[in-house]
């Protein structure tokens, strides 16, 4: 297989990326690292073909390390460094923005950063597309060359996409274990050109030799936040009786080709044609793999052993949900199986109005409620009646020409607007859909029933002239509260 891939025009990486999330944990009961010897540990990867380092603002001192490296080092120039911005959930400024761009440009001594991935918690509040806005506009002045995004699902993925966002890449938890990217995902990266780069492909090290035949750990047993992380997903695809079947499977089918489970789990995900890369953890100067990672490169899976790894994994519970969403929903597969070492708190998106004793209302700040004298919702008692919801964010549509992204964001702010009255999308009793063109009504039904699925309120959805060019689609919604 071809070792490297376009992930753009000008953007050539290696399709098995070093990850150096490991660096925080090296530095978790000591000072930083040194940034010059740690740097010269990157050589012997680069050296082997792997130019492409993954990095964080959370990562420890990594951002430090790696620039420091293609600052000083012989073979610096032959890397590519991407980083990842995980603000707090809420508001941002565009000064907010570009102070934590230059943050991570200040740390990695670079003009302008080879591609900066966005990560977002809390969807219903539309803070997270205006970042996305400001780090395109930090794209178009030079400091970002490339935009990509971390855990989102094909919802939103797509809705950022058709705003107009160029996003390359999306990465994502991907593995023998997890196969979520087949599913929407893969619609949404086929339509708008997006790669996803995997990570988790060897689920914390449970897809390797170490655990072949062993008895299942106890959580408290672990030793490594992945290892925590990475048995939540054991347990939820099944337990470990059916994960120790696929494991027999790989251990077989990589005793065929003379190589490690580990070349097996990895080599599989990168037969999804979605994928432009695999994340591979390293422990820099500690643990070494080079060797063994480069093998991934020639094997060459046949029909058959794909066919018994596909019977293995038919055995397993998938896992729930789309990708992201184990940091948005439950069961949060996390290593702490919650958020809390990850947010202290995620704010509502509006602030309620309190009218009387009985009855609140929350603003959305459309130019729309002003004018014509309305709330995004009011909550009388127990019931939250939502107005006719379109695709606008401040003076933006949010969506472009895509049915079912302009839907997505409309349901998006309904949902906001019911929590933050106090209810959830599960209190949902009415919804009705205005399309402005019946053309339209099959994405948007589809996105509706993704949103509503085991809600199931009652539903009607007619074709009529919207307000405003360009809407595709407007939502009411009624809830309530119990």
């Amino acid at each position: 297989m071809q070792t490297r891939i376009q992930l753009a025009p000008d953007l050539e990486i290696s399709r098995v990326v070093t990850g150096l999330w490991q660096i925080a944990d090296m530095e978790r009961d000591t000072d930083d690292l040194d940034p010059v010897k740690t740097a010269a540990f990157m050589a012997p990867y680069v050296e082997a073909g792997f130019t492409s380092f993954d990095m964080a603002d959370h990562y420890g001192s990594s951002e430090i390390i790696t620039g420091t490296f293609k600052n000083t080092h012989p073979l610096g120039e032959r890397v590519q460094l991407f980083t990842k911005w995980v603000p707090k959930p809420g508001p941002v400024s565009r000064e907010y923005v570009r102070e934590n761009v230059q943050l991570a440009l200040d740390r990695m001594q670079q003009s302008s950063i080879d591609l900066m991935q966005f990560h977002a918690w809390y969807y219903p509040d539309p803070s997270w597309l205006d970042a996305l806005f400001y780090l395109n506009e930090l794209r178009e002045e030079g400091l970002i060359k490339h935009l990509g995004v971390t855990n989102f699902d094909a919802a939103h993925l797509r809705m950022a996409c058709a705003s107009g966002i160029p996003l390359v890449s999306n990465q994502v938890c991907h593995s023998l274990l997890d196969q979520r990217a087949y599913g929407k995902m893969a619609q949404v990266c086929e339509q708008y050109g997006v790669k996803l780069l995997a990570f988790g492909t060897l689920a914390g090290g449970f897809l390797t030799e170490k655990w072949l035949g062993k008895p299942e750990p106890t959580q408290e047993g672990l030793e490594t936040w992945s290892q925590m992380k990475y048995k939540r997903f054991i347990d939820v695809a099944g337990g470990w009786g059916v994960f120790q079947q696929l494991l027999k499977t790989v251990k077989t089918i990589a005793d065929n080709h003379g190589v490690s489970m580990a070349n097996i789990a990895t080599r599989y995900v990168l037969e999804n044609p979605h994928v432009a890369a695999v994340i591979v953890g390293a422990r820099l100067g500690k643990s070494e793999h080079i060797a063994d990672n480069l093998k991934i490169y020639d094997i060459q899976l046949s029909a058959e052993e794909v066919k018994l790894i596909q019977a293995a994994q038919a055995a397993l519970t998938p896992i729930p949900g789309d990708c992201g969403d184990e940091y948005r929903k439950p069961p949060f597969l996390t290593a702490s199986g919650d958020l809390s070492h990850h947010l202290e708190q995620v704010p509502k998106a509006f602030t309620p109005r309190q009218v009387n004793e009985h009855r609140s209302q929350v603003f959305s700040g459309t130019v729309w409620e002003e004018f014509a004298g309305y709330c995004r919702a009011i909550r009388d008692g127990n019931r939250i009646h939502v107005s006719g919801t379109t695709a606008t964010h401040g003076a933006r549509m949010i969506g472009g020409e895509d049915p079912a992204a302009q839907t997505h964001f409309v349901i998006d702010k309904i949902e906001a607007a019911i929590e933050s009255l106090g209810g959830s999308l599960k209190d949902v009793v009415r919804t009705r859909i205005f399309v402005n063109n019946l053309n339209d009504w099959e994405p948007v039904a589809r996105a509706h029933g993704d949103r509503f699925k085991g809600i199931n309120p009652a539903n009607t959805l007619v074709e009529a002239r919207l307000v405003g060019e360009g809407y595709l689609v407007e939502i009411e919604a009624e809830a309530v509260v119990r």
